[in-house]
């Protein structure tokens, strides 16, 4: 038994109820088990329990045994001195000779559960926890339908777009509100893909928009700017357009002074196609475009329309250079990730913290316009015949494995809560 396991039982009273006594002998009966405090203090606020003839509204602390009221040091922590019931999963403290009634020198009534919990919820979770496969519920996943997925999904989409909310927002504060630059920020980060997201983030930092603006209409200076920065210029170059990269990244970097890059780019089991200097080639001509993607994302009203824009490709010397041999296109799943990951969280972002709830919305409906990311965990969830419409819900489903399934958070899923109250075998 785990507290936070008891914690869920005792929230929805997955227990027997009938003829309840407290370790004292007193009858007992539950009114109200109270809400679950996410804060100090105990487990469940404002409940109301009767005691025999006695009415009593307070609060409600569970744990798995009776001496972890001491242990924890509840006994001389004044948030725990409206605690009406101490609910435990045993009682360690009762003797053969003198049963324990309570567990605190208060004398606080006890309950205890033990013998009241269905085994087979039990035997469910222990073997979820034990589970070992894609998701650990993957057995139960036909019992749930359309409406508990439909409900959950959008929880936890938002619950993504909120944590990007958080990381947007640090962003502002380093650059004094700058929505232009956060969005530089992201953008090159998107191009850096898991491997070198953080490498790519800081040398976007490290290029100021103002710098690049005044090189927009010379993409080889702004693939010398970032290549130069990634530390891929270092080399003896023999080519005439590597070398001349060189040249003109050493005049800029003494011009503006940049900072080195300490973190380098990482090769590591990549497709040609996502190698670190393709990648910021790219991103050099999509800056050719335009140095102001935040307001591009504004005005458009449908993601295609900025889609389009982002027709690019590397300069001609990488036709040549790593293969298939030919253009280096900007992909079409990369541009959906770009719409996925900047476009729509910073109109997510921009709403939630300027409480403008068009943006918001638009952020959600342009997710719903976006085709589904291909990836290794929606792969995953198909196998399980969870599919995807759009992009809303691929991105919900990870958030579900991710966050949910991967630290098998069970008790706090709403698919994992649906199932544990449904009958049927483990």
């Amino acid at each position: 038994m785990k507290e936070q396991l008891l914690q869920f039982i005792w929230r929805y009273q997955y227990f027997n109820p009938r003829q309840l006594y407290t370790e004292a002998g007193d009858p007992l009966q539950i009114i109200s088990p109270g809400t679950i405090n996410t804060h100090q203090g105990p487990d469940f606020l404002d409940a109301g329990i009767r005691i025999g003839d006695t009415t009593w509204s307070g609060n409600i602390e569970l744990h798995v045994k009776t001496s972890d009221w001491n242990k924890h040091g509840h006994q001389d922590d004044k948030n725990y001195r409206n605690v009406i019931l101490h609910v435990v999963w045993e009682n360690d403290l009762r003797s053969v000779d003198e049963p324990s009634g309570s567990s605190t020198d208060r004398n606080i009534p006890l309950l205890v559960l033990q013998h009241r919990i269905p085994k087979l919820l039990l035997g469910k979770y222990a073997a979820w926890m034990n589970h070992r496969s894609f998701v650990p519920c993957e057995r139960q996943l036909p019992q749930v339908g359309e409406k508990t997925w439909s409900a959950w999904k959008q929880q936890l989409l938002e619950e993504r777009l909120r944590r990007r909310v958080g990381f947007i927002q640090e962003c502002l504060q380093q650059n004094k509100q700058h929505w232009e630059e956060t969005a530089w920020w992201l953008l090159a980060r998107n191009f850096g893909l898991p491997v070198n997201a953080a490498t790519f983030e800081a040398i976007a930092r490290s290029l100021p928009l103002r710098v690049l603006a005044r090189h927009r209409n010379r993409v080889d200076q702004l693939e010398a700017l970032l290549l130069g920065q990634a530390g891929l210029l270092e080399k003896d170059f023999t080519e005439a357009y590597p070398l001349s990269l060189q040249k003109e990244f050493r005049y800029l970097r003494k011009k503006y002074r940049l900072p080195v890059i300490h973190p380098s780019v990482l090769f590591l089991r990549m497709r040609p196609g996502n190698f670190p200097g393709i990648r910021l080639a790219q991103l050099a001509a999509l800056l050719s475009i335009s140095t102001s993607w935040w307001a591009l994302i504004k005005e458009m009203d449908s993601p295609r329309e900025l889609k389009k824009l982002m027709t690019v490709a590397a300069s001609p010397y990488w036709d040549d250079h790593h293969l298939p041999s030919g253009p280096k296109n900007l992909g079409e799943p990369m541009k959906d990730s770009i719409l996925i990951n900047t476009g729509t969280s910073l109109l997510f972002a921009y709403g939630h913290l300027r409480g403008e709830q068009a943006f918001q919305d638009k952020a959600l409906r342009w997710l719903t316009e976006i085709p589904a990311e291909r990836n290794a965990l929606v792969t995953g969830w198909g196998r399980q015949g969870i599919y995807c419409e759009h992009a809303a819900d691929s991105q919900a489903l990870l958030e579900l494995k991710t966050r949910y399934c991967d630290p098998k958070k069970c008790l706090e899923c709403g698919v994992g809560n649906f199932l544990l109250r449904q009958p049927g075998s483990e």
